[in-house]
C-alpha cells in the first residue's frame, strides 16, 4: 500500500541540512578549476560518499503522487516517501516507507529529498574547452565571422590537445555534480588535431565507462568540404562514432547541396545518424532544412537519424511554413537540438512539441573560445525555458522538466505516475526539494547523482 503521509514543505526543509563536497581539479588551477557543490546531510550520523553495491534499499526517497487541483487548475504536487530497492542497475520495486524489508541488504537513506530523472546533456563539446584551467574570456566576436572563428580555433587547437583528455574528464565531473549521466558529445574532426581530439575523447570516456554513457558525433568544425575531411570522417566512423556531423553547408562551404549529399552520404555507407550545426538565419538555412528533410524522405535509411543542432532558421518561418515542416519533421522522426537561446533568436519549441517533433537541450560550451557563461546544468535549462515560454504555474514547471531529461517526467500530464517502476534503469539524481515544479524555478544543488545503480558524485545518509 502507497504511504500517503503529507509533510509540509517547512517541515521538509527543516529536516535537510546542507553539507559542502570540494572535488578535486584534475591538476589545474585558475578560475576555470572545479568548483564545491551543495548537497544534503544529517549531522550527527554517517554517510556515505561511495556506493557500488549491486543490491540495495535507498530509503526516504520523496516521489511525486498526483497533482493537487483548486476546480480544474493544477495548484500543486502531492508526494510520499519510499524506499526503492536497486538490483544490478535497476529499480526492481519501490516500497511504502513503512513497509517491512528484507534482512541483509544494504540500506541507506535519502532523508525524505525528491528523486528526478538523470538528465541529459545532449549537445556539448567534451573534446574542446577551458574547463578546469585558469580563466580565459573569448576574443571580442563583434565584426567576426564564422571563418574568423575557425581562423582562431586553428591557432588555439595546438594549446588545447595536450590536456583535452583530463580537461574532458573535469567536464564530466560538473556534468555529474548537476545531475547529467548522458551526454552526445561533438568532436572536432579538423586538420589541425585530425583525429587526436577524437582518440583524446575517447580515452576520457572508457576512464567513464561505468558511471558516464556518451555518444560521440564526429564534427567537422573547419567545414566538411572547406577542410577537405571527408577521408577523415570516415576514419571516425570506424572509431566507433556515432553520429556524422556538418557544420553550415552554405557559409562555410559554400555549396549546400554537395555539403549536404556528402554528409549524408558518409551516414549511407557507414549505417551511422546524422546531427548538424546549422546557424544560418538567412533563407540559405531554410533551403538546407527543407534540402535535408527531402533527403530523409526519399532514403528510408535516414528516418529517426537526424538530428538538426540550433536550426536558428525556423526562428524566420511564418506560423502556417512552421506547422508544415514539424509535420514533416515528425514524420520522419527528425530531432531538434537546441540550446534554449535568449535574445532575437526566440526557437519555436513549443509549437514543434505540439507537432510531435522530439526537442532535446545541451550545454554547447561550458568555456571555451565561443561562450564563457555555460554552467554544464540542464536543470538551469529547463528553468530557462519555463520562464522564455510562461511557465510559471506548477503544471508547466513541472513539464519544463522534460525538456532536461530526454522526455521523462515523474508524473504524466493528467497527474499519474510515469516514473519512477519497477524495471527502469536506476539512473537519477536527488534534490532538496519539494516537488520538480520547485526543483525546476529553484534549481536546487545537486546532492547525490547515480547511474546505472552507482552513485557516481555526492554522498547519501548510511542507515
Amino acid at each position: 500500500m502507497e504511504n500517503h503521509q503529507q509533510h509540509s514543505r517547512r517541515a521538509f526543509l527543516s529536516r535537510t541540512g546542507t553539507l559542502t563536497t570540494a572535488w578535486a581539479a584534475i591538476g589545474m588551477t585558475g578560475g576555470g578549476a572545479l568548483a564545491a557543490t551543495t548537497g544534503a546531510s544529517h549531522a550527527g550520523e554517517a554517510g556515505a560518499s561511495a556506493l557500488t553495491d549491486r543490491h540495495y534499499y535507498l530509503g526516504g526517497v520523496r516521489l511525486e503522487e498526483g497533482f493537487e487541483y483548486d476546480g480544474e487548475t493544477v495548484i500543486g504536487t502531492r508526494t510520499a516517501l519510499y524506499t526503492l530497492e536497486i538490483k544490478d542497475g535497476k529499480i526492481v520495486a519501490l516500497h511504502a516507507a513503512s513497509a517491512g524489508l528484507a534482512d541483509g541488504l544494504p540500506r541507506y537513506q535519502a532523508h525524505g529529498q525528491l528523486l528526478l530523472p538523470a538528465m541529459r546533456d545532449m549537445h556539448i563539446h567534451l573534446d574542446k574547452t577551458f574547463y578546469g584551467g585558469p580563466w580565459q574570456a573569448p576574443r571580442p566576436r563583434q565584426g567576426k565571422t564564422i571563418m574568423d572563428m575557425i581562423a582562431l580555433e586553428q591557432k588555439l587547437l595546438p594549446e588545447l590537445l595536450p590536456t583535452s583528455q583530463q580537461r574532458a574528464e573535469g567536464l564530466i565531473a560538473l556534468l555529474q555534480s548537476k545531475g547529467s549521466t548522458v551526454a552526445r558529445s561533438h568532436c572536432n574532426i579538423d586538420p589541425v588535431s585530425g583525429l587526436r581530439s577524437l582518440e583524446h575523447l575517447q580515452r576520457a570516456l572508457e576512464n567513464h565507462r561505468s558511471d558516464f554513457t556518451c555518444e560521440i558525433v564526429a564534427f567537422p568544425q573547419h567545414g566538411l568540404l572547406h577542410s577537405k575531411v571527408d577521408g577523415l570522417m570516415r576514419e571516425a566512423m570506424g572509431m566507433g562514432v556515432q553520429y556524422v556531423g556538418g557544420l553550415d553547408p552554405t557559409n562555410v562551404d559554400g555549396a549546400m547541396e554537395k555539403s549536404l549529399d556528402a554528409m549524408f552520404q558518409i551516414a549511407l555507407d557507414t549505417g551511422k545518424g546524422v546531427d548538424i550545426h546549422l546557424h544560418e538565419t538567412s533563407p540559405a538555412g531554410v533551403a538546407a532544412i527543407n534540402y535535408m528533410v527531402d533527403t530523409v524522405e526519399k532514403n528510408p535509411p535516414l528516418k529517426g537519424k537526424l538530428t538538426i543542432s540550433h536550426a536558428f532558421a525556423l526562428t524566420t518561418l511564418s506560423p502556417q511554413a512552421l506547422s508544415e515542416l514539424a509535420t514533416r519533421f515528425a514524420a520522419q522522426g527528425i530531432t531538434i537540438a537546441s540550446t534554449v537561446p535568449i535574445g532575437s533568436l526566440m526557437m519555436p519549441l513549443p509549437q514543434l512539441g505540439e507537432k510531435g517533433v522530439f526537442v532535446m537541450t545541451g550545454t554547447d560550451s561550458v568555456i571555451d573560445h565561443w561562450s564563457p557563461f555555460g554552467s554544464g546544468d540542464m536543470l538551469e535549462k529547463a528553468n530557462l525555458y519555463a520562464q522564455l515560454y510562461r511557465g510559471s504555474d506548477e503544471f508547466h514547471l513541472s513539464r519544463s522538466l522534460s525538456i532536461a531529461t530526454g522526455g521523462v517526467l515523474p508524473l504524466d500530464d493528467s497527474g499519474k505516475r510515469a516514473w519512477p517502476k519497477a524495471g527502469d534503469d536506476a539512473a537519477f539524481t536527488l534534490v532538496p526539494a519539494s516537488c520538480s515544479a520547485e526543483a525546476v524555478a529553484r534549481m536546487p544543488a545537486r546532492t547525490a547523482t547515480f547511474h546505472q545503480g552507482r552513485m557516481v558524485y555526492g554522498s547519501v545518509g548510511q542507515a
